[in-house]
């Protein structure tokens, strides 16, 4: 029987149809509320809205669950590899052993970028910040190939697959071809090797000598992406659907979460938390002193990495990572003042009651900025880490709005809180 909801607006009763999600997650059918009444519903920043129905990824932060087309991120570490998962996050499916090999070729064959591309790169300043460097070279990709950037998703679809090939692969390679920019390196070229070590090749390879992987280097690189591959409908994600929602190819839907990404509120959280080092390091404290100031609610003693908007229990994702955090660190023996205050710190709130009792846990940003500064990764390309992890999720999306022949334009509501109607005024007149 269908469950409603019922809603009295004006003296008038509406009865609104509750739908129910696979894993028991409740919404109200709003969708006809204006029409009937001429009301919406006000939800600033749409923390409980429902924006669309997805079969990607199902997150339950009070639980500290979460799955990846119904398989666990613990599973999915423990057994699978990124170019795995994104298979899974963007057909639904674990591919079979051709699949896979199918796919894998795919990537390593549009590793390369054109040459034109490669001036594109070095047009841009040195100093330029990176997440623009990346957003307006993926979104450049609509140009490079105009064939599968057609703004009609019949036709996309159908060259979908050579599509997201090319984006999760070229933005790999784009945000190493960033890195070696900035640092004034010349440019690598990819090699027939597995996908990580492809980028950490790319990243610090010299003519004179290859970059040869630590296997527990490329491995902790290989989880982070992983754990990053997609985390449900969060600002990034949701930008690539309401662009998408319009027509809009996937390589300009990709460039536009992004832009959303560089946004310090949703991908800077790693990057913030290596600024929280460094200024303890600063201060010659080794986060004993800034623990105690958190602690008594200093504001300018807040602690990055700890704790999470929407999971209110462990962050299920930062119990893998931060295993993998040790083995990094002891396998490479790295000395580095900035990692011994991030030790102390994990085992302060690990171990603390005030954090334990607030459930301030470490976050898998707090590990993933760790990982990634002892890899020798600067702070400033955290970010493009963080979209080059992300790109499954983003195209998985994408694809869900392109291929929803009955899905719509996206475009939310607002309550008018402007001046009410008035008259123009002569220039002559005013003031």
């Amino acid at each position: 029987m269908q469950k409603t909801a019922l809603i009295r607006i004006d003296d008038k009763e509406l009865s609104l149809p509750v739908m129910v999600g696979t894993e028991g997650e409740k919404a109200v059918d709003a969708r006809k509320l204006r029409a009937d009444t001429g009301y919406i519903f006000y939800d600033q920043g749409y923390g409980n809205t429902g924006s669309c129905e997805s079969a990607i990824t199902y997150l339950d932060g009070d639980n500290g669950i979460l799955r990846h087309r119904g398989y666990p991120i613990e599973q999915l570490a423990a057994h699978s590899e990124y170019v795995e998962t994104a298979y899974l996050v963007i057909y639904g499916e674990l591919p079979t052993a051709e699949q896979r090999h199918a796919f894998g070729q795919l990537l390593r064959q549009h590793a390369p970028v054109e040459t034109q591309m490669l001036k594109l790169v070095e047009a841009f300043p040195q100093d330029a910040p990176p997440m623009v460097m990346l957003g307006a070279l993926v979104g450049s990709l609509a140009a490079f190939y105009p064939e599968l950037a057609t703004n009609n998703f019949e036709k996309d679809l159908k060259q979908f697959d050579l599509a997201a090939a090319i984006a999760i692969s070229k933005i790999r390679t784009l945000g190493a071809l960033i890195y070696r920019h900035k640092q004034g390196l010349p440019f690598t070229h990819p090699k027939d090797i597995s996908f990580c070590d492809n980028f950490l090749h790319l990243m610090f390879s010299e003519p004179y000598q290859d970059y040869v992987a630590i296997p527990e280097v490329a491995q902790a690189l290989n989880l982070i992406l992983l754990m990053h591959a997609d985390h449900e409908q969060n600002c990034s994600t949701s930008t690539t659907r309401m662009v998408g929602s319009s027509g809009a190819n996937l390589f300009t839907s990709l460039s536009a979460a992004i832009g959303a990404l560089s946004g310090p509120l949703h991908g800077g959280a790693n990057v913030a938390v290596m600024q929280m080092l460094q200024s303890i390091h600063d201060e010659h404290d080794d986060g004993s002193r800034f623990i105690e100031a958190a602690k008594g609610g200093s504001k300018s003693n807040r602690l990055m990495g700890f704790g999470h908007a929407v999971y209110r229990n462990f962050d299920p994702r930062a119990k893998v990572i931060g295993q993998a955090c040790q083995v990094v660190l002891n396998k490479l023996g790295k000395s580095d003042p900035l990692l011994d205050i991030a030790q102390h710190l994990e085992q302060a709130a690990l171990k603390d009651d005030y954090f334990v009792s607030r459930k301030l846990y470490p976050n898998v940003d707090f590990y993933s900025g760790i990982i990634l500064r002892a890899l020798g990764i600067p702070t400033n390309m955290f970010t493009v880490m963080f979209a080059i992890g992300r790109s499954p999720g983003w195209i998985a999306n994408w694809r869900e709005v392109a291929s929803n022949a009955k899905g719509r334009i996206y475009r939310p509501r607002q309550i008018y809180v402007g001046p009410v109607q008035r008259d123009y005024v002569p220039m002559a007149k005013r003031g």
